[in-house]
């Protein structure tokens, strides 16, 4: 189970960030805890908007992401602290990463009350509106006396209040199991992929017929698009049009994009058609995913972009079937994100990998040989082994695939590394 630990103190030296991190140690076993640090985190200020700032937002990303949250409180004057209150009033400001979420309240203090005030001031403000965090109830863990009940180790010296503490993550794991199942969504599934891009994302050119076969210029011109010589800021970098053209056109593989609205909007290799792997015609820019593949097709292509867009996997592969021994084409769909992680879209990338395994082997002195223990056909790749398999219903790729058996070690060319016995 993964967890995010927030310890509310910007102190050098905080026995909240030390209980937090004995946490972490102790029970690494039932839980996987990650220390944030708050201290970067700014002043809040309503007038100021700081929501987009690294701090806050890499701390918002860290909560997303897990099942939980622990937060470790000081007391000051009977309240919480100011850098506390400030990273929660950012968190429900214009983001709310802390709604639905799990919360564990732990505090530690100098004195026998052990933050119980400040973890009552705490609990109300994280249930507030705008907040809305599930604070798991009861279970109250105040840590007394902070400055004595730490060992040299900074291990918790008292047996009875680790076993208490124990019992209580224990409890808090259960809550986030119950509190997370209340809170799933059901995934409307791969149907709901809409390949006719009758949505539209940010970047959506409207007004624009999709299907028209000179989409591109009438695009162009709606958005006064740069061309030719036309300068391009990019992220590390300055070229125009032409030198984006050049450049793309010049890559040994063809790239197609396909935005979050499933929309194809650019191919490279314009002026190659006739000799590319993966056909494609001017008129096609700018169509929706649906025209750009036969009807029996549209399924697959559906559920490879609901994968992709929901983040069951990065990056999807498929061979094209028949190919010839000199020939082995892949197509790889790799899912596409801005700076936050959001979902822009599909880069495909198409190649033949067979020219650089050739060029591999004749480089290294070693030869393709067939695994005597592997049931496949040596063209395709295909297995011929009529026993059923557990296979991945989009690519047919086996879900049960044994580790390969280890070769035996061979003799090495100390000059170029490749093997003498190929």
């Amino acid at each position: 189970m993964k967890l995010v630990g927030i310890a509310g103190s910007v102190a050098d030296k905080s026995y909240n960030r030390l209980l937090l991190k004995y946490i972490a140690r102790e029970f690494k076993d039932v839980v996987d805890l990650d220390v944030l640090d708050i201290n970067d985190v700014p002043l809040f200020n309503q007038s100021d908007d700081q929501t987009d700032s690294p701090a806050v937002q890499a701390i918002s990303n860290k909560i997303l992401a897990a099942d939980g949250v622990i937060i470790a409180t000081p007391e000051h004057n009977h309240t919480i602290t100011a850098s506390l209150k400030s990273l929660i009033e950012w968190l429900s400001f214009n983001i709310h990463p802390m709604s639905g979420k799990p919360v564990m309240i732990v505090g530690a203090s100098y004195y026998d009350q052990g933050s119980s005030r400040a973890q009552l001031n705490l609990r109300q403000i994280l249930e507030s509106p705008g907040v809305d965090a599930i604070v798991m109830p009861g279970n109250e863990f105040l840590l007394a006396n902070v400055k004595t009940v730490f060992d040299e180790n900074d291990n918790l010296k008292d047996d009875r209040t680790v076993s208490f503490l124990k019992e209580t993550l224990g409890k808090f794991t259960k809550f986030v199991k119950v509190i997370n199942k209340m809170n799933e969504k059901e995934d409307p599934g791969w149907q709901s992929e809409d390949l006719e891009s009758h949505g539209k994302v940010e970047t959506t050119v409207e007004g624009v017929d999709m299907h028209a076969a000179d989409w591109v210029e009438k695009a162009a011109e709606k958005t006064n698009a740069a061309e030719g010589d036309d300068y391009v800021k990019l992220d590390r970098g300055l070229l125009t049009v032409n030198q984006l053209n050049y450049f793309l056109n010049s890559m040994p593989i063809e790239l197609t994009y396909a935005d979050a609205n499933n929309q194809f909007i650019y191919y490279n290799h314009f002026l190659e058609a006739k000799d590319m792997l993966a056909a494609r015609t001017p008129g096609q820019a700018g169509n929706p995913m649906a025209d750009c593949h036969p009807k029996r097709a549209i399924p697959h292509v559906q559920q490879v972009i609901h994968m992709l867009r929901t983040g069951q996997t990065d990056m999807f592969r498929l061979p094209v079937p028949g190919m010839g021994p000199d020939k082995y084409v892949m197509h790889y769909y790799k899912a596409m994100h801005d700076a936050k992680g959001e979902y822009k879209g599909i880069n495909e990338l198409v190649l033949d990998i067979m020219p650089i395994v050739q060029y591999y082997l004749k480089h290294t002195g070693q030869m393709l040989v067939k695994d005597p223990d592997a049931d496949t056909d040596a063209v395709s790749g295909a297995s011929t082994n009529t026993k059923p398999e557990k296979t991945d219903a989009v690519s047919g790729a086996s879900a049960d695939t044994e580790p390969e058996k280890p070769a035996e070690p061979e003799k090495p060319d100390e000059v170029s590394g490749a093997s003498a016995n190929s």
